[in-house]
């Protein structure tokens, strides 16, 4: 790399950060500020100017698309590989690291990793190894406190409870249990990796100081996003020499719900007392009355270092608020905007606080034929648990629906293993008959055990009983997810999942009211709801790359796009009823911020007077989000 050019690609703030002395450097960087450019060109610069190689380079990062593209870069500014590099994730650094000294760590040198999915099924058998009730112990639950102590740097052995905390204790045992396991099979999972990597460093002083003395310059992107095993590992790397360049920015901190903990940047400052601060705040994506806007959004937060996003690009359209009477209008007007929009689809993004929003919109732009694509998740009518009660209903009105019943006969666990459904198939198979009439003769010969016997005979007694609700639409699907005892099932999994998917359940029930408002047909209206549901389900997502983007607020992160439709901006919905205390407040108010920051020229604000919500259509208040932005930005769409 030519230093004299770096002067024409990196503006003045930029030029600091690289350019800056060898100490400890952190840097704030707002969204859209060029944080990559800045973090790869600092290791650039070290290694060009003689300053260090890059076998004492160290560079982290959360994703392997991120870690990727910044190698990619790193060797493109050098012409050249850089040998010797270490760049990646912070668990692919520690997998690394484990795969070198296995025997430090107390491995075999063929040890496996268990993805998540693995790890839950570990869980399980180590249930039934101990003789506890999936009903009682969910496996979900233990999986999410295990993970949740690696993330802190606990053991089982660090964990004490109180002798009248029943629940604690058993999940302590478990968790020992666990890891006993774990050491035992020579597998290690996610939250295992840095945690092992971290006390083989700590425990092994010969090994920590030959990293110490390696890695001497220490790079971290997204700072802000770290958790406390993360930074102790950073921590304890860096040491009193090695000298840490953090990339970051507390205003876009909207992971706490997953482990991350935006006071790390606090605590970092009073650990390495000789840092550096240098703030990135020209904006190379928006426009200034966009960037305004989030300015003066986030100057509500108080815990904050504070910066001000500034553009040399246009002032810019003002921003769109438009208020809808409800959610369909709001869907309809989203729509008929793109319908407007001269450009590519897949500049253009629909973001909302929660997965069930989606709904409203895909069912409209199916209508329109207008190509979308739901980001990082799954369409509305492919969620697990919108499939789990459609097939309870398919059931209930066809009981020699072999795939419903299969989906179903076992959700939630009732006592149906998997050998009694290979029994039930292998009998429907020869005698050319359904599963459900397989199970009615087998019932009535008495050819299962009793505990089998019981579960099944509750089961077909359960869909019969569904059948025989003489109730609304919404109100059947209501009573079925309750009568399925669906809420305490889907609760078993972690908070953040199980919210999401009984919301969705609710949104399917809203789905069902409005399809009744409409249905005009002499057959079953719940025949037809079926019917929709399955004809939405069946449309494919283009395999185009000119759709339209779907995705919630926390998936849009690191993206941008030409037009943004922000929706759903109404009290106890963005922000969340579940988010009103201080602290979770203003990571809401970070989450509109991060919103806000994804549109390049044109942002659309949308609430509704009114939303289906939870069975009942409800009267809404504006968030005070739109109250926070300054009215001579904002152009009124509708009084």
């Amino acid at each position: 790399m030519d230093i004299s050019k770096l002067t024409k690609q990196l503006n003045k703030e930029q030029l600091t950060a690289v350019t800056a002395s060898l100490e400890h450097i952190l840097v704030l960087a707002g969204a859209g500020s060029g944080k990559t450019r800045c973090l790869t060109y600092r290791i650039a610069w070290l290694i060009t100017t003689g300053q260090t190689n890059p076998h004492n380079i160290l560079a982290v990062t959360f994703t392997n698309k991120a870690a990727n593209e910044m190698r990619s870069r790193i060797d493109s500014l050098l012409d050249e590989p850089a040998k010797g590099l270490w760049v990646g994730t912070f668990h692919g650094i520690a997998h690394r690291f484990l795969r070198t000294h296995w025997q430090d760590a107390k491995l075999s040198q063929s040890f496996q990793i268990l993805d998540s999915n693995d790890q839950l099924r570990s869980i399980k058998r180590l249930l039934k190894a101990l003789g506890a009730d999936e009903k009682v112990y969910s496996p979900q639950k233990i999986q999410n406190f295990i993970n949740s102590q690696k993330d802190e740097g606990l053991r089982a052995k660090n964990l004490t409870a109180d002798e009248n905390d029943v629940w604690l204790n058993q999940m302590i045992e478990i968790y020992q249990n666990y890891e006993e396991n774990c050491q035992r099979s020579d597998v290690v999972d996610f939250g295992e990796l840095l945690l092992r990597c971290y006390e083989t460093l700590r425990d092994n002083p010969h090994l920590l100081e030959y990293y110490q003395q390696r890695f001497q310059f220490i790079h971290v992107d997204e700072f802000q996003d770290t958790n406390n095993i993360q930074y102790k590992w950073l921590q304890l790397l860096a040491g009193t020499t090695g000298k840490l360049f953090v990339v970051f920015d507390d205003d876009q901190s909207i992971y706490s719900w997953r482990g991350a903990k935006v006071q790390n940047i606090q605590h970092l400052q009073q650990d390495f007392t000789d840092t550096k601060l240098i703030k990135l705040e020209q904006n190379y994506r928006s426009t200034s009355k966009i960037l305004n806007a989030a300015n003066v959004l986030i100057a509500n937060n108080t815990d904050r270092l504070g910066k001000n996003l500034w553009t040399e690009h246009t002032i810019g359209e003002p921003i769109t608020l438009y208020r809808a009477y409800s959610e369909v209008d709001e869907a309809w007007f989203v729509t008929e905007q793109i319908l407007n929009w001269q450009g590519k689809k897949r500049e253009v993004a629909i973001l909302y606080r929660t997965t069930a929003q989606s709904r409203q919109f895909e069912e409209i732009l199916l209508q329109k034929n207008i190509p979308y694509r739901i980001y990082g998740g799954l369409r509305f009518y492919e969620r697990l648990e919108i499939k789990d009660i459609l097939a309870y209903l398919r059931l209930s009105l066809n009981r020699n629906d072999d795939t419903a019943f299969e989906r179903v006969v076992n959700t939630p666990k009732r006592g149906i293993g998997e050998r009694t459904v290979v029994m039930l198939r292998s009998e429907a198979r020869q005698q050319k008959i359904s599963l459900w009439q397989v199970s009615v003769n087998i019932l009535a010969n008495d050819k299962l055990k009793k505990r089998a016997a019981s579960s099944l005979h509750g089961f077909m007694t359960l869909v019969k009983n569904i059948a025989k609700l003489n109730l609304p639409l919404r109100e059947l699907i209501e009573q079925a997810v309750i009568d399925i005892n669906l809420v305490e099932h889907y609760q078993k999994s972690g908070k953040e999942e199980a919210q999401g998917r009984l919301e969705n359940l609710a949104e399917l029930a809203n789905a069902a009211h409005q399809f009744e408002q409409q249905y005009n047909s002499n057959a079953s209206v719940l025949n037809g709801f079926l019917d929709h549901a399955a004809l939405e389900s069946g449309e494919k997502q283009s395999k185009s790359s000119d759709c339209v983007q779907l995705m919630t607020l926390h998936s849009a992160k690191g993206l941008e796009f030409e037009v943004v439709f922000l929706c759903g901006l109404e009290e106890e919905l963005f922000p969340h009823k579940n988010s009103l205390d201080d602290f979770n407040l203003e990571e809401e108010r970070r989450l509109c911020y991060v919103g806000i920051t994804r549109a390049r020229r044109f942002l659309y604000l949308c609430h509704s007077n009114s939303r289906f919500r939870y069975g009942e259509r409800s009267i809404c208040k504006p968030s005070r989000f739109i109250e926070e932005i300054p009215k001579e930005l904002i152009n009124k769409v509708r009084l």
